[in-house]
């Protein structure tokens, strides 16, 4: 009797580990389902924007050799930006963009990454946009977005952009990108385009940095504190750098910081830079 009671309570062991397991293994392969789908579908949906609101924007690797048309006409002389009296062409189409979404403010383009997107800025949640798109729809990707700590116009001494590393490449994944010798070396600017402006920055360094939230953790109207920022950008504290020593920075300076994760642990890999024109646009 005793052994048959101890073979029963093994069976329903047994089968208790098996339905434990199973529910596991179905969650599990639910979650990496629901992820992929996520992911594949928050892509397609940032090329469908790119190419319905900045198709002159071209994405992707367009030149192996290192020549970029963009970067052709950059004047990368003073601090702040060279104000150009003649307007350039708006490669955005913002009156359809923000009839979309009036949290657009603004558009970041790197040449020849996937980084040509919207940048977001929610008027009622800093974080909105970490997992929504641009339609306001619930995504894996989220968007490109600032916080209300920055001011839309770029006029901050520091403006952050946010946005995931996408296994898929999508987002701010292409940011790492500049790890690579060449690729920091012969991209150099960094794009912004507002309503009536394209704003031009150099890019200082590419670094990683640990996890503090940066607008909240300095007082930038402090000359000592972004002046300390400043040398930091030219002097990482990190094994995981680049840096273009001929960059000049001083308290007139405007930067840029495009922040996203790192492949792995909890810091994060930000790219700076700092503007070098501004120019008004048609």
């Amino acid at each position: 009797m005793k052994n048959k009671m101890d073979t029963e309570k093994k069976k329903r062991l047994l089968i208790s580990l098996i339905v434990i397991f199973g529910t596991i293994i179905i969650i599990a392969t639910g979650y990496i389902v629901i992820k992929w789908w996520g992911d594949s579908n928050g892509k397609k949906r940032a090329e469908e924007v790119q190419a319905s609101y900045a198709s002159g924007l071209p994405v992707g690797t367009t030149n192996a050799n290192g020549v970029y048309p963009l970067e052709s006409d950059v004047d990368d002389t003073g601090n702040g930006g060279a104000n150009s009296q003649e307007p350039v062409e708006n490669m955005v189409n913002f009156e359809d963009l923000t009839k979309e979404n009036s949290d657009v403010y603004s558009w970041i383009y790197i040449p020849d990454t996937n980084i040509s997107l919207p940048v977001l800025q929610s008027t009622d949640d800093d974080n909105f946009y970490l997992d929504h798109d641009i339609y306001k729809d619930y995504s894996f990707p989220g968007a490109i977005y600032s916080q209300s700590k920055n001011k839309k116009d770029y006029s901050d001494r520091v403006t952050v952009l946010y946005g995931h590393n996408m296994a898929n490449g999508s987002m701010f994944a292409n940011l790492h990108y500049y790890m690579d010798d060449n690729f920091f070396d012969t991209h150099k600017y960094i794009y912004i385009y507002t309503p009536d402006r394209k704003l031009t920055y150099q890019v200082v360094s590419a670094y990683e940095y640990d996890n503090r939230h940066i607008l909240n953790s300095y007082d930038f109207s402090d000359n000592a504190v972004f002046g300390e920022w400043l040398d930091a950008a030219k002097n990482p504290h990190s094994l995981y750098s680049k840096v273009n020593d001929d960059v000049k920075l001083d308290l007139n300076s405007k930067m840029l910081v495009l922040s996203t994760c790192m492949n792995s642990g909890d810091n994060r890999f930000i790219v700076q830079g700092v503007l070098v024109k501004d120019e008004k646009t048609k």
